[in-house]
């Protein structure tokens, strides 16, 4: 019986030394093979379209377009790839971003080779891998918020437009009175809707009503 096939990788970061770095290192694993790079986040979707692999390594922070809207954009025509997010930034604001954007894991790109490729065979593997540390300070951020009795805010990776778009969805308004509500165009409202669809990988106007609902949006009902 051969070898299983090797987990197809793309590797996208705007530091071209970094991103050679990191493609050699996979290249030299057994089980890894590098099938597409990239330096923007823009040309990160394109890549992805083109040669559809199993794991993309993703920079947080890159001209064009970052990380965190590249990788919406991938889930959204290819929920089956698994994105780990590399960044050297440690901030709270990227690390849940990075999650509700739908990354699997989040790697600091300080770590050692033998952390990179365990967070790549996880991904490739279904599971989400966050790390020792970065494990950490999740397990004490929700510690924190449930200290204090917090909530945290459903859809975070929608913007506060796009989370008023979405509750005045869920109580039943069409677009027109959205915009009416919103005092913006019906174009503007339209807009939000798409993205709004995007980001939470939704269909149609039925499927992001379910969702919003579920997430306590829409509860007020028309009658308010």
């Amino acid at each position: 019986m051969g070898e299983p096939e090797p987990i197809r990788v793309v590797v996208v970061d705007d530091h071209v030394l970094f991103r050679q770095g990191l493609t050699a290192l996979l290249g030299a694993a057994r089980d890894t093979e590098v099938v597409g790079q990239a330096g923007t986040g823009t040309e990160a979707v394109d890549v992805v379209e083109r040669v559809i692999p199993d794991v993309v390594l993703m920079d947080v922070q890159m001209p064009d377009m970052n990380g965190i809207d590249a990788t919406r954009r991938v889930l959204a025509r290819h929920p089956d790839v698994r994105v780990v997010m590399l960044t050297m930034l440690e901030d709270d604001d990227s690390l849940f971003a990075a999650m509700c954007a739908g990354a699997r894991g989040y790697l600091l790109k300080g770590a050692d080779k033998d952390e990179v490729l365990r967070q790549v065979r996880a991904a490739a593997a279904g599971e989400a891998r966050f790390g020792p540390a970065i494990a950490r300070r999740l397990t004490a951020f929700f510690q924190r918020a449930d200290r204090q009795g917090l909530s945290v805010t459903p859809f975070a990776e929608l913007t506060e437009r796009e989370r008023e778009v979405l509750d005045l969805v869920a109580r039943g308004m069409d677009n027109t009175a959205i915009a009416t509500t919103l005092v913006v165009s019906s174009k503007t409202v339209s807009n939000h809707i798409s993205s709004v669809f995007a980001k939470l990988h939704v269909a149609d106007r039925a499927q992001a009503i379910v969702k919003a609902r579920e997430g306590g949006l829409g509860r007020r009902g028309l009658a308010d």
